[in-house]
């Protein structure tokens, strides 16, 4: 079973919105800490990205909130040390959480193929 072809690619369905980040004012001159709005998402990607950016030894503190359940947006703080900024932390933060999700895809994929799972019902 090849799932990549038998699946609708849902990712591509959503409509993203033109700034699906903002800066949001109160970010430090030395931009070591700072808040991101990020446009049209929810705890999903917000307990993700925050473990992400965490595992980052140059993050002194990451979390995230959802200023009103009726907000379509997530609010994440960065704090890194003087060696870093909260730009970079964010950037490494989503391309490590891509690299997980690649590699949770591609044991997935290989299960199926070799058949290596069990059958309810």
């Amino acid at each position: 079973m090849d799932t990549s072809e038998d699946l609708p690619n849902y990712i591509a369905l959503q409509s993203v919105p033109d700034r699906k980040f903002d800066i949001l004012p109160g970010a430090s001159a030395d931009l070591t800490s700072m808040t991101f709005c990020v446009k049209e998402e929810d705890h999903t990607l917000g307990n993700s990205l925050r473990w992400a950016i965490m595992q980052n030894p140059q993050v002194d503190f990451c979390g995230y909130s959802i200023p009103h359940p009726s907000e379509a947006k997530m609010n994440i703080r960065i704090q890194t040390t003087e060696k870093s900024n909260a730009i970079d932390a964010m950037d490494k933060g989503i391309d490590d959480l891509k690299s997980v999700c690649q590699l949770i895809k591609a044991k997935f994929q290989q299960r199926c193929q070799e058949g290596d799972y069990a059958r309810i019902g």
